[in-house]
């Protein structure tokens, strides 16, 4: 008898392991789904805030040429460059315009582009001709300069003041002087997937057509 009833509590002994072990086990997956369901929040956070630098549309860059030709500069400009649709083939028969620019609007363009995560990686004699061709624009405060679903190819760098990012009515963020965006439509051939109006009156920055 006493033999069995060892026997017996080792047996209890080695189940209530077990379910300890169960138990430890359960919480440690319970953290894991927590902590993966956290990564995948901060990636769609990422995937967002990565979206909304998107271009802004031909009618705003039509806009703002009005708006150059028919007033003072009153208000701030941004950096744009338009890309138009061509056969890569056909790239060595492109000739891009040059519009002259102070030493300090080449540098700020410059910068802005080495600091962005999809455009840094281009040679510098690619990121020379993207400064080349770009040329002031100007937008009034609360101007809208890309809207959420149009189609467009335009770059803009900030130079002065500030724009407001949305995406389906949520503010995103605020972006200052030397931030590009708008780019995400030229390197994916995509619509915009975010609004930017500006916010602040003052001088927004220069662009250009590629």
């Amino acid at each position: 008898m006493g033999t069995l009833r060892d026997l017996q509590y080792a047996l209890q002994e080695k189940i209530e392991e077990l379910r300890q072990r169960d138990a430890l086990i359960d919480e440690l997956e319970l953290e894991l789904d927590q902590k993966d369901e956290l990564i995948q929040k901060l990636q769609n956070e990422l995937d967002k805030y990565r979206s909304v630098i998107r271009p802004a549309t031909q009618q705003a860059q039509q806009q703002s040429a009005g708006t150059l030709q028919g007033e003072q500069r009153t208000k701030r400009q941004a950096i744009s460059a338009e890309p138009t649709a061509f056969d890569i083939q056909d790239l060595s028969h492109v000739t891009l315009p040059f519009y002259p620019k102070s030493p300090q609007s080449k540098e700020l363009i410059k910068e802005a582009i080495l600091d962005n995560d999809f455009m840094k990686n281009l040679e510098l004699s690619q990121i020379q001709e993207i400064v080349d061709c770009m040329y002031p624009v100007e937008y009034g405060k609360d101007s809208c300069i890309i809207k959420e679903g149009d189609v467009g190819s335009l770059v803009y760098v900030m130079e002065d003041g500030k724009v407001e990012v949305t995406k389906e009515g949520v503010k995103l963020c605020t972006m200052g002087p030397g931030k590009v965006f708008g780019e995400l439509a030229i390197l994916y051939n995509c619509t915009r997937t975010a609004t930017v109006k500006k916010r602040h009156s003052g001088s927004f920055g220069e662009s250009a057509d590629a």
